[in-house]
């Protein structure tokens, strides 16, 4: 922290004819809170995810935002918002959990394979299952069922051609010019190279979002009718657990690889022209 952000956290405060100033560190501290964007504050503490997926602010796709320009777009008290995110941060992380930004490009694009891409590949044909038998027997008194049931094939067949992309094409670009870079080897390719495919893979995450979005509009928040079966009950529960495993899959790539990569790129092709 800075000069200049101490002094604007103070108070002035007369005493027998002097000023002084008494520092509210933690004021300062919610205060540059507030102008961070979101990617960056899940970047620096990864449980303001939770506090992100309470309040529907998205640090994934929409990452780049400010915290105070999300928290009007939804209306949303920011006072209440930082509240919680202290609270998070202040709870003791365990051991075991991950730095995603110490992780090399290669280790990250791995752990996003092994972790969320298996997730995805496991989870849809399951949540799909359980929609169609939840729309044969209830689809007659809820027809909005029929809509998500669509919506969510839609995603399903998107994320499979969207996953082989990632593991087939850039993945493997991103790997490979990492390593050229750590070896000190010429970098001679093409910005699009990556930029197209990064490009691309960003549009498809915005595209799979807003359709999980839709779908969290149609099931009034995973909320099941006062009707629903178990097997009801069941396919709600699992297509949020799916929408957050995706926001935290997004956010890793969007906010932490796709830059980093980039960065590693640039970084690279202003060494040669030098």
């Amino acid at each position: 922290m800075d000069a200049a952000s101490l002094v604007a956290g103070c108070k002035k405060v007369q005493k027998k004819g002097f000023i002084t100033y008494h520092f509210t560190i933690k004021e300062t501290i919610m205060n540059n809170l507030m102008t961070k964007s979101l990617a960056q504050i899940v970047n620096s503490n990864h449980r303001a995810a939770n506090v992100f997926e309470k309040y529907h602010l998205d640090f994934c796709c929409k990452g780049k935002r400010s915290l105070e320009e999300a928290c009007a777009e939804k209306e949303l008290q920011i006072e209440e918002v930082l509240a919680d995110l202290e609270k998070e941060a202040s709870t003791n992380d365990s051991p075991s959990a991950l730095s995603y930004d110490t992780m090399s490009l290669g280790q990250l694009s791995e752990y996003i394979v092994m972790t969320h891409h298996q997730f995805v590949k496991r989870e849809m044909p399951v949540i799909v299952g359980y929609l169609q038998k939840v729309a044969f027997k209830h689809g007659d008194r809820h027809p909005e069922l029929k809509q998500i049931i669509q919506l969510f094939t839609a995603v399903k067949e998107e994320m499979e051609q969207h996953m082989q992309k990632e593991e087939m094409i850039l993945f493997p670009r991103i790997k490979e010019i990492e390593k050229m870079v750590a070896e000190g080897k010429e970098v001679n390719i093409n910005s699009t190279y990556l930029l197209s495919p990064v490009r691309m893979m960003e549009q498809e995450h915005d595209h799979a979002g807003s359709m999980l979005a839709e779908i969290r509009r149609l099931t009034d928040n995973f909320m099941p009718p006062a009707d629903a079966c178990t097997t009801y009950r069941l396919s709600f529960a699992a297509l949020e657990a799916f929408e957050l495993d995706l926001h935290r899959h997004v956010h890793l790539e969007n906010n932490i690889l796709f830059p980093k990569a980039m960065q590693l790129f640039g970084v690279q092709q202003k060494a040669m022209l030098n």
